[in-house]
């Protein structure tokens, strides 16, 4: 287990590997597509959205170039970023979606970054990814014991690899929907067993936190190693009178508007210190929201975001978990380039570095 420093922040964020054409892809959405695409044809739909996002230093990059990803490895690196956590797609039966960025990563040995896998286990419909229905385009399944195994021993590599993102000694593996089908929790004890067979001491399975029906307790005490929490919502589910809820929908049907909401009004509400304290629950901090590229007016909105906010969110983050152990001292970023959600942290031509150099400043004040 490498040691930690015990002042070190360990900041993991997330990434998105959608940045590459694939065959699914240029079925369901038409040829070439990726997620620039609906980058490049978000608008603004009310006085002050900020709509498009153009990216500056790295451009509309394509995931499938080595040198794009060193660059990203080496801006993250320089502004603390710990590692990268990319997200990792399963549906059953051995089908994978956007795998190849990462392989090319594991392959090749390069860019020397840390990084960690974090399972997307959910089905993909078509309204959450830019078209206009709600039909499933692709369907997640759990077969089994044969094809949890399948799946372990097409991860075991990348556990293996010196850059994997450790826990106590336990490589991370994050579940998006740790509540989703009882199958899960089935799927974790085969894999633990596997990773002992292995060669491994474990794995540390981190359940993602983001439904106000779970809390992050319930989810440790159905048998997850950790909890990645994930409040952006919380405001708008728990603290919005009924009232408030029916006029934002109404605003939303009539003016043609999405849910928008001030980002220094919800940021108050994306830690819970009884439970982002706990020694095994790791809290999230957003530069921004804005899931309209892909949904239009049925996204939600993050409004007035700025450096100085985000910065204030990083050091209220840092504080709740400064008296863990070093190497429980983990916060998610969500994201490293979520580019049509709204959150990211590679420049764009509006603020350029300035979100990384309020994340830096926050890290060394």
């Amino acid at each position: 287990m490498s040691e930690i420093p015990k002042n070190k922040v360990r900041l993991i964020a997330f990434y998105l590997p959608q940045f590459h054409p694939i065959p699914e892809n240029d079925e369901w959405w038409g040829k070439g597509f990726t997620e620039w695409t609906n980058v490049g044809k978000a608008k603004p739909l009310f006085k002050g959205h900020y709509q498009p996002r153009v990216p500056a230093d790295l451009g509309y990059y394509d995931l499938r170039v080595p040198e794009v990803r060193e660059a990203q490895a080496q801006l993250a690196k320089e502004y603390g970023i710990e590692g990268f956590c990319y997200w990792h797609y399963w549906f059953g039966n051995g089908k994978r979606l956007l795998e190849r960025p990462f392989n090319e990563v594991l392959e090749s040995g390069k860019p020397d970054f840390p990084f960690c896998l974090a399972w997307a286990n959910e089905s993909w419909k078509g309204l959450a990814h830019g078209l206009s229905n709600r039909d499933i385009l692709i369907e997640q399944l759990y077969l089994g014991e044969h094809d949890y195994i399948a799946h372990f021993y097409t991860v075991l590599p990348a556990f293996k690899d010196s850059r994997y993102i450790t826990v106590d000694g336990l490589p991370l593996f994050m579940i998006y929907k740790p509540m989703a089908d009882p199958e899960v929790i089935i799927f974790m004890n085969i894999w633990r067993k596997l990773a002992l067979k292995n060669g491994l001491k474990g794995i540390y399975f981190v359940g993602h936190c983001n439904e106000p029906k779970y809390t992050a307790l319930q989810i440790v005490a159905a048998g997850f190693d950790g909890v990645n929490t994930n409040r952006l919502v919380y405001y708008v589910t728990n603290h919005l009178s009924f009232a408030q809820k029916v006029r934002d929908h109404l605003f939303k049907i009539h003016r043609g508007v999405p849910l928008v909401y001030s980002y220094r009004v919800m940021s108050k509400y994306f830690l819970i210190p009884d439970e982002d304290t706990q020694e095994n629950v790791f809290p999230s901090i957003f530069p921004g929201w804005d899931h309209t590229p892909r949904s239009g007016k049925d996204g939600l909105v993050l409004s007035r975001t700025s450096p100085e906010l985000f910065k204030n969110t990083v050091g209220e983050t840092i504080k709740m978990i400064e008296h863990k152990h070093p190497q429980h001292k983990i916060i998610f970023v969500k994201s490293w380039n979520e580019w049509a959600e709204g959150n990211y942290l590679e420049p764009d031509l509006k603020w350029g570095n300035k979100f990384l150099e309020a994340l830096k400043s926050a890290l060394e004040e």
